[in-house]
């Protein structure tokens, strides 16, 4: 039986709606925890505190859709938060569909869907994860909702935590796949409206307090563990291997091939070995010219077993390559750069003329070794001043180039504060902090970089997820210098955040540059249109963000981007982008700019216009679509950004 108060209910949508996954993608990256607390509201709680949270978190990841839209807007609109944005709606959805399966019990007939199951990731383990205690209050809404179903439960949330009016609730749900729409209305009601506790840090699981697992337990399971290994270590000894076997080689898996070329490269003693002064009178600057460091340059064994890694890492190491580095081990002795103890690991790299390898095992043992790669053929002495050697607790500590003379940290977003000078050990730096793990268009307070100095100059790098941090310039394309000066600095500041977009992607070389001022139609200022484009080491891949900034933004928006193209690059200093513009006065306006020399522009599509110059400004509606052209004073024809 229908309520009075509730329209029609709409039939259930049997598709999701068509969103393009990188506007998709913005919004999960914008409404992350709203969606969330959406899903651990929803979810049974039967399933427990810490699980609950856990899968949350994982069916929030999973709603990414993973293939492209057909519709993709050429000119995105500005934002205006989560009413009337499609790939919110899109998200949101697909978050309550998996959510309301998860509720659904196991039948035996048929297979279970995967939101059915405890999630693979993520896994936290040894900790048990739980938001924070809220009040009295909390505590009893949260018990009056577990009484709920599951449907009952995810209108209460639409009503409460989105604000939905019960037609919109009920369109929801059906898109979801609920098909008593009354029932679950009528169950909510039952539930007094306490809407406000749903923002309580009681239902946020983006919020959390950890504690450890039944210790005891851990401990009779490892002891198992142990005592398991002990005897497959005794089996595999007395199987035995030909030669040395697998001892001298670590976590290497084994090898059976005689090649006395490659088991040359494996020997500690050809190691390539620099001394320490043979930069000062080389004809080069890069890695081929940086001394052994460390305290462990004699340790053979732990040489033999980076070695053996290297040329075949077993099943239990982890291996990470920047996209575009190849694989396999070193076609002959390599160079080493550094062997030492670092944050209670032992530390190995290596060069072989065309990859920095990084080989780090704990210093109790070899089990949880890691091996990382970064393709670094072709590095001059600025890309060549810094290798990342530990991150730790937040931090990085990086091993320098000899002829550097002294480091600094410097915060980007912060241009009038002055670097912090870092202490340098031997070639290591006092750790800094790291932004390589933050998050892109998230909560951004600050973006800290390495400002290193040496008899050319300074330089800044940061740090991208790499091996190699990378070097930041400004100015337009071919003519880029080193962002280390005060006009330099304030041009990166609004910028910075964006950074994390281009994490390990290979990217050698980021450079922003500032294209285009426009006037804003309203009289309010003028806006940057700001082009910062990725170079990576294997020549491809490049990322292109066009962003806009309006006076007195923190920040700036980023407006289109481009994948693999030569726009805004030395080899095509060009680039034309555009938005939709919301004045003061409420009216919208498509504005769109290019570089200087820009000879006129063309809008075709849900707005037409043409302008004489670099710079194009046009009354429009919100959420039209356009298709901008631009002619170049050579009479070359450019298309803007997507």
């Amino acid at each position: 039986m229908q309520s009075q108060d509730v329209a029609p209910r709409p039939a259930p949508a049997s598709d999701d709606p068509v969103v393009d996954v990188e506007r998709a993608e913005a919004a999960l990256v914008e409404h992350y925890p709203r969606l969330v607390r959406l899903a651990y509201l929803v979810l049974p709680p039967s399933l427990g505190r810490n699980r609950r949270v856990v899968t949350a978190h994982s069916l929030t990841q999973r709603a990414l859709p993973r293939g492209r839209g057909a519709a993709t807007p050429v000119i995105p609109a500005q934002s205006t938060g989560r009413e009337g944005d499609p790939g919110y709606a899109l998200l949101r959805l697909r978050v309550l569909r998996t959510a309301l399966e998860a509720n659904r019990p196991l039948k035996r007939p048929a297979w279970p869907k995967r939101s059915q199951l405890p999630p693979l990731l993520p896994q936290v383990w040894g900790l048990r994860l739980f938001p924070r205690s809220g009040g009295a209050d909390e505590l009893a809404l949260d018990q009056r909702l577990s009484a709920l179903s599951g449907p009952a439960r995810a209108a209460y949330v639409l009503r409460g935590l989105e604000k939905l009016q019960d037609d919109d609730v009920c369109e929801v749900l059906a898109a979801a796949g609920v098909d008593d729409w009354d029932g679950a209305l009528a169950e909510a009601d039952t539930v007094d409206a306490q809407y406000a506790l749903l923002d309580s840090p009681e239902f946020d699981p983006c919020s959390l307090q950890a504690r450890p697992t039944d210790l005891m337990r851990r401990r009779q399971h490892v002891k198992a563990a142990v005592a398991a290994a002990a005897a497959l270590l005794v089996s595999g000894a007395l199987l035995g291997l030909p030669g040395e076997g697998w001892g001298p080689d670590g976590p290497a898996a084994p090898s059976y091939a005689q090649n006395p070329a490659a088991e040359a490269a494996l020997d500690p003693a050809q190691l390539t070995k620099v001394p320490p002064l043979a930069w000062q009178s080389s004809a080069r600057t890069d890695f081929s010219v940086w001394p052994a460091r460390g305290d462990l340059t004699g340790d053979s064994g732990l040489l033999r077993r980076a070695l053996a890694v290297w040329a075949r890492p077993g099943e239990t190491v982890q291996v990470s390559a920047t996209p575009g580095t190849p694989a396999g081990g070193p076609p002959g002795a390599p160079q080493l750069l550094y062997a030492g103890n670092v944050d209670s690991a032992r530390l190995v790299i290596l060069y072989d003329g065309m990859r920095i390898a990084r080989y780090a095992e704990p210093t109790d043992g070899t089990e949880g070794a890691a091996l990382d790669f970064s393709r670094v053929d072709g590095a001059t002495r600025a890309e060549s001043s810094a290798v990342v050697l530990s991150r730790a607790d937040g931090n990085v500590r990086y091993l320098l180039a000899p002829w550097v003379k002294s480091a600094a940290e410097r915060d980007l977003l912060k241009p009038r504060t002055g670097p912090m000078d870092l202490t340098v050990t031997k070639g290591v730096t006092s750790p800094m902090a790291s932004p390589a793990t933050q998050q892109t268009g998230g909560s951004c307070n600050s973006w800290n970089a390495l400002q290193l100095t040496d008899s050319t100059g300074s330089r800044l790098l940061t740090d991208l997820a790499e091996l190699v941090p990378a070097r930041l310039t400004t100015g337009r394309p071919g003519e880029a210098k080193d962002a280390t000066g005060p006009a330099a600095l304030r041009s990166w500041a609004p910028y910075s955040c964006w950074l994390g977009a281009m994490r390990s992607a290979g990217v050698r070389t980021v450079n922003a540059w500032t294209f285009a001022r426009q006037p804003l139609p309203d009289g309010t200022g003028a806006a940057d249109w700001v082009c910062t484009r990725a170079e990576t080491w294997r020549g491809g891949g490049e990322r292109v963000l066009a962003q806009f900034r309006t006076p007195g933004a923190a920040q700036a928006a980023v407006v289109a981007k481009g994948q693999n193209v030569s726009a805004c690059g030395a080899r095509d200093p060009h680039v034309l982008a555009g938005v939709l513009w919301k004045a003061q006065s409420g009216g919208w306006y498509l504005l769109a700019a290019g570089a200087r020399d820009t000879e006129s522009i063309r809008a075709t599509g849900g707005v037409r216009g043409v302008s004489e110059g670099s710079l194009l400004a046009l009354r429009a509606a919100q959420g039209v679509q356009a298709d901008l052209k631009g002619t170049l004073e050579s009479g070359r024809s450019i298309s803007g950004l997507e």
